[in-house]
């Protein structure tokens, strides 16, 4: 294997999921606050001692506003943490959580550190989606003369559908079961153990997911407008079939979720048993005018290095950007839905940018160990067309 081995994870918490925007569950909290608490959940739940970190790794991908302030640290502070606890933002769109989780575990495996929390937030009801472009181009006019379909997610979304033979009756289809997964996760007691509560200035507290639909349905969805059907596509792409809704969309949310890694030797004198490590990881790129595929080959290229085969995984978890993003990876490689996101995704959970690698994990860990199972893969597209990828391993198996 790698170096990697002698990371080990010992415990993973996230907020619950709600809607991103005014009124939703979650809206009324700064993120810092928001992921301060799950922070001190985290710390709570494991009897440590946060001065022990060495530091604090946290996805965002909006830094702006509100999150424009190193909201890693901020949150730290705000949670009367230790001051001399250092943090650092990462931002690798989508896969910036997953991403902070993988530098914290090369930190670790580096002699650089041996306590790092990886942890990611966005709060999109506070600090909407692109508003950090303020209308920009963030591409250039080099790499447009170079990639001149260079295109928005959800047109590319279609585009995905459209390469690999995807009708909206499959989309659909999907994005139903997504939310019957999730209900039946949560009529079970699946994510109990995963989320941390959360609490409002008012008193209340947040326990559940408010962004499942359990009433979804096939008959449902088939009534919605497709979501991306404008002068784009139109435009850039006349003849594009647009099955793409909101309803196969992941859902604008505000979240949190952090993980405590360790290496082995340090989380053995502190008397604490891990859940699972980190057994290979990788992050390549794909097509940027499709966008959305760069998981098929960061999937291929996490299994090679970790000398494991798709038939060795147990589970999947494969963010739900948009339904077109597993379902084409599921056709690539050949894996039955059966293994893929079985507790629902973001099209029911929800996609709080920077904290879904960290979410996904969470779930991931949790879904292992309940199940028996010994090893699990997950991976992230990526604006830009770019994914992580990394494989784990339940030490509870």
């Amino acid at each position: 294997m790698s170096h990697l081995d002698e990371v080990v994870i010992v415990d993973a918490v996230r907020s619950p999921m709600a809607k991103g925007k005014p009124g939703g569950d979650l809206s009324s909290l700064h993120p810092s606050e928001l992921l301060g608490q799950v922070l001190c959940e985290l710390i709570r739940r494991n009897d440590l001692d946060p001065g022990e970190v060495d530091d604090v790794l946290t996805g965002c991908v909006t830094q702006a506003g509100e999150q424009g302030g190193t909201v890693g640290r901020a949150a730290w502070l705000a949670a009367g943490l230790p001051q001399h606890v250092p943090s650092a933002t990462i931002e690798r769109k989508c896969g910036s959580g997953q991403q902070a989780v993988v530098f914290a575990a090369q930190a670790i495996a580096s002699g650089q550190a041996d306590i790092v929390i990886a942890s990611g937030v966005e709060s999109m009801s506070r600090v909407p989606m692109g508003v950090a472009k303020l209308g920009q181009d963030g591409y250039g006019p080099a790499m447009r003369e170079r990639f001149p379909n260079l295109t928005s997610q959800g047109v590319a979304a279609d585009r995905v559908a459209a390469a690999y033979g995807l009708g909206r009756e499959d989309l659909d289809a999907y994005s139903a079961a997504s939310h019957q997964r999730a209900q039946s996760t949560v009529d079970g007691g699946g994510f109990d153990k995963e989320i941390a509560p959360v609490t409002l200035a008012d008193g209340a507290v947040v326990t559940t997911d408010s962004t499942i639909r359990p009433t979804t349905t096939v008959e449902g969805l088939a009534k919605l407008a497709p979501a991306f059907a404008g002068a784009e596509a139109a435009t850039t792409f006349p003849g594009l079939r647009c099955v793409t809704t909101a309803g196969s969309s992941s859902q604008i949310t505000d979240g949190a979720a952090a993980v405590l890694l360790m290496s082995a030797s340090r989380a053995r004198s502190l008397g604490l048993v891990p859940r699972a490590r980190l057994v290979s990881s990788t992050a390549c790129g794909d097509d940027p005018e499709l966008m959305l595929t760069a998981p098929i080959p960061a999937t291929r290229k996490a299994l090679e290095r970790a000398r494991l085969t798709l038939d060795d995984i147990d589970l999947f978890e494969v963010n739900e950007a948009f339904a077109s993003v597993p379902l084409a990876w599921m056709k690539a490689l050949g894996v039955d839905h059966d293994r893929v996101n079985p507790r629902g995704g973001a099209i029911a959970l929800g996609h709080p940018l920077g904290a879904s690698g960290v979410r996904l994990l969470t779930t991931l860990i949790n879904a292992l160990e309940q199940s028996g199972s010994r090893y699990g893969l997950q991976t992230m597209c990526e604006a830009g067309g770019m994914a992580n990828a990394y494989i784990v391993e339940s030490l509870t198996y």
